[in-house]
């Protein structure tokens, strides 16, 4: 699984995020229409597309949640890779430390030949 996104992919990440955002405003501005035009007399369609219209900006809220955790996923993702990492090099260098010790301590005194 992949984290990392193309550049053309972050381009029009950003441009739809753009659209969404305008949307989102110009929902909202209705929302605000449909309650004035309930208050002077509306009918029940108008109700049905100011329900409509408030999920839609719920629906948009989730969605920018989840777009933050999931650049917060990410970020924690690579940390943790970063951190798995300096585990093994710890490890290898440690073991590179035994191994290399044992090696010397070996090698540097002279065998015991006598009966």
């Amino acid at each position: 699984m992949s984290f990392r996104s193309t550049p053309s992919e972050r381009t029009s990440s950003s441009f739809s995020l753009y659209k969404r955002k305008t949307r989102s405003k110009r929902y909202r501005i209705q929302v605000h229409a449909l309650k004035r035009m309930k208050r002077s007399g509306g009918n029940s369609g108008d109700d049905m597309k100011e329900k409509n219209l408030k999920l839609y900006m719920q629906n948009i809220t989730i969605f920018h949640e989840n777009e933050k955790l999931r650049i917060k996923a990410r970020l924690l993702h690579q940390e943790n890779l970063s951190l798995m990492s300096e585990i093994q090099k710890k490890k290898l260098s440690h073991h590179h430390h035994c191994v290399s010790s044992t090696l010397n301590s070996s090698t540097s005194s002279p065998p015991n030949l006598s009966p």
